[in-house]
């Protein structure tokens, strides 16, 4: 899991610095309309999706009238129907690549995604190609503010967490996909508030390229992240510290 844990440290360290907040946001909306839309559920406390999205709202510094917003126009049949898709590759290199998009036009998706890894040297595939050599977890972000850290990782563990990391302030908590929901639970019951709360796709190993090639390979991934119908990008890329460096 070390690997893993490193790349949540940058993609924290990203978020931060993130100066397009708005792209956040929107993705954010999407899912508060998401977990609305399939569930005709618009209360929190029985729809464990949305309660999600509020979570990672408030993680994200969003402001409560843009999620009180979201949620009011979900909740009365506005906003654009929203696919959840998903597209596989490979990076320059034969890097495993995994996307994961919610959208309101497929068709621009679609043409998007392709176009980036054409740029890039990469090659888009057929579902299925890459999702194999990924494991469905929950991760947790959780800032340790006051807590203690040895009476707050027995009681994680305790709660079925499989792996506890506590870095720069952060702890980094990963839970088998099935003991999601009970970790969330478990948190609220802590009163502690997770600064994000998300299911990952983690490599089951990792790849190591030359340095001229891993940085080929990770641009392709930047560049698909940047687009607005892009939740995520998952990859199998070993991460040296000097790359990390760099990023």
């Amino acid at each position: 899991m070390a690997g893993h844990n490193k790349w949540s440290k940058i993609k924290r360290k990203k978020g931060a610095e993130d100066a397009k907040r708005s792209k956040i946001f929107s993705r954010i909306i999407k899912e508060i309309q998401v977990a609305i839309k399939e569930s005709g559920n618009p209360d929190p406390d029985s729809n464990p999706r949305l309660r999600l999205a509020m979570a990672n709202a408030k993680g994200a510094n969003m402001p409560k009238d843009n999620v009180e917003r979201a949620i009011k126009k979900a909740s009365e049949g506005g906003g654009e129907d929203i696919l959840e898709l998903t597209y596989e590759g490979y990076s320059p290199g034969g890097i495993a690549v995994f996307v994961e998009c919610s959208t309101d036009n497929q068709n621009r998706t679609i043409s998007n995604i392709r176009s980036y890894f054409n740029k890039y040297g990469g090659n888009l595939a057929t579902n299925g190609s890459v999702d194999f050599l990924f494991d469905r977890k929950g991760v947790f972000s959780v800032p340790q503010g006051d807590l203690n850290e040895d009476d707050f990782t027995l009681e994680i563990i305790d709660a079925g967490a499989e792996d506890v990391e506590l870095e720069d302030g952060y702890f980094t908590i990963t839970t088998a996909l099935e003991d999601f929901g009970n970790m969330l639970k478990k948190l609220e019951n802590l009163q502690v508030e997770p600064e994000s709360a998300e299911l990952q796709r983690i490599p089951q190993s990792t790849t190591k390229l030359e340095h001229e090639a891993a940085k080929k390979a990770l641009r392709l991934v930047e560049v698909i992240e940047e687009d607005e119908d892009v939740n995520a990008v998952y990859h199998n890329l070993e991460l040296t510290d000097e790359l990390i460096a760099e990023m």
